[in-house]
């Protein structure tokens, strides 16, 4: 066995000591800076830095949803169709994640994605990024995520189940894969025609034979259920089907579809957790902030907080990520998925998602 001993810096090479000394300097002539922080200013999607990207266009598809042309930076990492991003963008000087369904073509020629995104009431980012975006913003990136995706042998026969902002993944498969699905069948719900999400692309993907287009607006035919679905598509048994829109939608489907017997060849994708029991709420303390909110059993503590004005971690928002948990000093706290309580005693500090958990009773947060 050898041992190597580190050479004395009088024993290191000249150019290596110049680059070391030329780097102090450089962090004593920027202090509170680093040297980093200025190249982020000048080339923030460098290849070595966070991960970031830029807005490049706003593309208006509806009178309330706008695709937005993202220039990723050189970490990027290609995405399958069907899979989200989680995006943070600078509000008021404060940084919101939400995590939207990527929309474009793999392989675009500019090297940019897109992100579809439909404005909410009282929607913060939603509305930010539909009404005031402009090009050369520069947002947060995360790698793409998430299971709503083809398998890797395509079905014979498939069927698609959206409404609203649900058609966005949807659309995403389809842009990059009509090709590959001989027989495909789209089912799709929104209040007008006008109000359809790339509306006119659907339809001529229709009226060339790609897919089969059903479109339901629910101002004059009422909202789409399971039953009306079934015999808008007789042979739907035989099908895959990928459903994405409200809970009440997919809930009505998978509660079908079990009861059906093929449970198994449905795949849904929520954009906010299932909500399925909720406690009695309470008073709800942020120990390290100073602040205290009275919050009901159905409201997530992360919304609760945020209404009251307390910056918090957070992500997805949909109990994925875990980019909101945050130590439960005390108390008590209820799971909006499943209705299981968690509790804490003094000093206890156990870890709470707060997207997804809503107080069942006084309780304190360290934040």
């Amino acid at each position: 066995m050898t041992t190597t001993v580190p050479r004395p810096d009088s024993a290191r090479s000249p150019l290596a000591t110049l680059r070391k000394r030329a780097v102090r300097l450089a962090e004593m002539v920027t202090t509170p800076l680093l040297p980093v922080d200025y190249l982020d200013l000048f080339d923030p999607l460098r290849s070595g830095a966070a991960l970031r990207g830029r807005i490049e266009a706003v593309l208006h598809e509806t009178r309330d949803a706008a695709s937005i042309v993202i220039r990723p930076g050189k970490d990027w990492l290609p995405h399958t169709p069907g899979q989200y991003v989680r995006i943070g963008i600078d509000i008021e000087g404060v940084r919101q994640w939400r995590a939207y369904s990527i929309t474009s073509v793999l392989g675009r020629p500019d090297g940019c994605f897109t992100i579809t995104v439909k404005a909410i009431p009282d929607g913060k980012v939603s509305n930010h990024l539909v009404h005031r975006a402009r090009p050369g913003t520069i947002v947060q990136l995360d790698q793409a995520t998430g299971e709503f995706c083809l398998p890797e042998q395509a079905p014979e026969k498939a069927l698609f189940v959206t409404a609203g902002s649900g058609i966005t993944p949807v659309m995403g498969i389809l842009r990059n894969h009509a090709a590959q699905l001989s027989d495909t069948v789209l089912v799709h719900s929104a209040p007008t025609a006008d109000d359809v999400v790339f509306g006119e692309e659907l339809r001529q993907m229709a009226a060339e034979g790609r897919i089969r287009l059903i479109e339901q607006h629910t101002d004059s035919a009422g909202m789409l259920d399971a039953r009306s679905i079934a015999e808008l598509v007789p042979d739907l048994h035989e099908r895959a089907t990928w459903a994405c829109g409200p809970v009440g939608m997919l809930e009505a489907l998978e509660e079908h579809w079990a009861s059906a017997g093929i449970a198994d060849r449905l795949y849904t994708e929520r954009f906010r957790p299932r909500i399925l029991v909720t406690g009695e709420g309470g008073t709800v303390t942020f120990s390290r902030n100073g602040t205290t909110v009275e919050a009901d059993g159905a409201t997530p503590i992360l919304d609760a907080a945020e209404e009251a004005g307390v910056l918090m971690p957070s992500g997805c928002r949909m109990g994925i990520c875990f980019g909101c948990v945050l130590p439960l000093r005390e108390g008590a706290v209820r799971d909006l998925r499943n209705g299981e309580i968690t509790t804490a005693a003094p000093g206890d500090g156990v870890l709470i998602q707060t997207c997804v958990s809503a107080a069942a009773g006084a309780c304190d947060i360290d934040h």
